[in-house]
């Protein structure tokens, strides 16, 4: 199922706040139970009474909520208001700043912060936080003011903020073109036997989970966008690898995705599995060990460690790192006092 961009009603009195087209291969579904795959956030309750209200559009007419899909149908949603996104309201919000000069600024968010806002999530964000700092923070292609790339909420890291005209167009082009860097630390299950690998493959929506992506093989290969993550081995740690990940493209959940193609979840990855025991024993003793690490660490556990790139101004190569948070510390030396004590197959 992929995006489309429709155009609004004539009288231009609603506002579309999704828009899908539906999977050819789709087969006949209630709209109610297909949009809770596809809309972040939405429950039944508050899907039926959309519909109710006639604010389900499937082919231009609204529908009630036991329509069933079909391959290639458009479906809207579209409210009386905007979407909550495009209202951005500053908020007084602590920010860690690494690094700022007049063209940009480096923040090492912290995990829990939504970088944008978006479904279910629109106060409290790195945009809310960055508009109430800053005048006229230019947009990027997405029309956010400010943002050059963009970290998951529960991913914890750098960041690297845009302040002027010139320095977000000459930071966008980086990333596009990959000569910025950037290198993460995860928590993955499993022991990784190679000391280092490359993962190729071609990223795009789950086809049946809106709210994953997914790895689509050679003979899919028109689907989805190329991606590229270098990993490197840190250390084993008998059930789980803590590993290096560095990004040549930055797909959305890239190393989540990634890492789980090759069969290593990331550690207490919700969205993704990972908040399951994938390795281990049977042993009660086990299964509360993995339950306090969960505790500690009730996230996925991935950390954007360093950012490099050009300055847009000096044409100085700047290069940042940041220390692992204490979370993700905790968790991990909680795995390094287990496999201490442990024998391992």
């Amino acid at each position: 199922m992929d995006n489309y961009t429709p155009q609004l009603p004539d009288d231009n009195d609603l506002y579309e706040h999704h828009a899908f087209t539906v999977d050819k291969g789709q087969t006949p579904l209630r709209i109610d139970k297909y949009l809770m795959n596809f809309v972040e956030n939405a429950t039944r309750n508050k899907i039926q009474a959309a519909a109710k209200n006639g604010s389900i559009y499937v082919n231009g007419s609204p529908v009630k909520s036991n329509y069933k899909v079909k391959p290639d149908d458009q479906i809207r949603v579209l409210f009386a208001h905007p979407p909550h996104e495009n209202l951005l309201v500053g908020e007084a919000i602590d920010i860690d700043v690494v690094y700022e000069d007049e063209a940009l600024l480096v923040v090492n968010k912290p995990a829990g912060m939504v970088v944008h806002p978006g479904h279910g999530n629109y106060s409290g964000t790195l945009i809310n936080a960055l508009i109430y700092r800053f005048d006229n923070l230019p947009n990027n292609s997405s029309e956010r003011p400010g943002l050059v790339h963009r970290i998951d909420k529960d991913t914890s890291g750098l960041l690297v903020i845009a302040k002027t005209e010139q320095a977000m167009a000459s930071l966008s082009l980086q990333f596009a073109e990959k000569t910025s860097e950037r290198e993460y630390v995860a928590l993955v299950w499993g022991n990784i036997e190679e000391d280092k690998g490359i993962i190729e493959g071609n990223i795009g929506r789950h086809p049946k989970n809106r709210l994953q992506n997914t790895v689509f093989l050679d003979d899919e290969s028109s689907k989805g966008k190329s991606a590229v993550t270098h990993f490197k081995v840190l250390e084993r740690l008998g059930y789980v690898t803590l590993v290096s990940c560095k990004l040549e493209t930055g797909r959305t959940h890239q190393i989540r995705v990634h890492m789980k193609y090759i069969g290593h979840t990331l550690f207490n990855d919700e969205r993704y599995g990972g908040d399951k025991i994938l390795k281990g024993t049977t042993f009660t003793k086990y299964k509360q060990f993995v339950d306090n690490c969960f505790k500690v660490l009730p996230r996925q556990a991935l950390h954007a460690k360093t950012l490099g790139f050009t300055h847009p101004t000096t044409g100085e190569f700047m290069k940042f790192d940041t220390s692992i948070p204490d979370d993700m510390q905790q968790c991990i030396e909680k795995w390094r006092g287990y496999v201490k004590h442990q024998e391992f197959e």
